[in-house]
């Protein structure tokens, strides 16, 4: 099964079921407290930590946060906290 064919089984199932599309399709939940504060949800490690650029894998591609003063407060197995100045989050796939 395709890439595509197989997200849209997991879209599918998610709908029928009523159940959140982070964890049937093995998505990040990402939130964000103002310009200070990055909650990441269901990432997969660390590939990058610098005071400037933070680099998080995730089922998705991977996480870019670029500011200053970055410190990763949390590290558990499901989450990770960034505390800092955030300027800029992208996906790269």
């Amino acid at each position: 099964m395709s890439r595509d064919g197989k997200k849209r089984v997991e879209h599918l199932l998610s709908h029928v079921f009523e159940l959140p599309k982070d964890l049937v399709m093995d998505l990040p939940r990402i939130t964000m407290l103002g310009d200070m504060q990055v909650h990441v949800e269901n990432h997969r490690g660390i590939i990058e930590y610098a005071k400037e650029k933070i680099r998080i894998s995730t089922g998705c591609g991977e996480l870019l946060i670029n500011g200053s003063g970055l410190v990763l407060r949390n590290i558990l197995p499901d989450e990770i906290v960034v505390d800092g100045r955030i300027r800029s989050i992208a996906i790269l796939e």
